[in-house]
């Protein structure tokens, strides 16, 4: 299984990186950045791993916690694509073309 990061999730990663780098303290973001792309590399391997978002309800969107991040997925046919990398406390909206 392929994994992919959609543009959307890029940019969240790079986000997390400014927040970081805004507190005076940029190597926590670069480390929560590669933690989160690390810990993503298991969806290859195990494409069920994560759970349904709950504000969804559908099979084929889920998310890993990577506490205190949600990386939310597409699980596809034949690839993974990470749409969004979220703060926990955030409540989930996709634009109408990524579900």
């Amino acid at each position: 299984m392929e994994l992919r990061i959609a543009q959307s999730a890029l940019e969240d990663l790079r986000v997390i990186q400014e927040y970081y780098k805004e507190q005076d303290v940029p190597h926590i973001g670069n480390e929560y950045v590669a933690a989160i792309l690390e810990h993503s590399e298991m969806l290859k391997l195990h494409p069920e791993a994560g759970r349904a978002v709950p504000e969804f309800n559908l099979d084929h969107i889920r998310e890993l916690i990577h506490s205190p991040f949600r990386v939310v997925y597409l699980r596809q046919v034949t690839e993974i694509v990470i749409i969004r990398v979220w703060r926990s406390e955030r409540q989930l909206e996709l634009p109408e073309n990524e579900t």
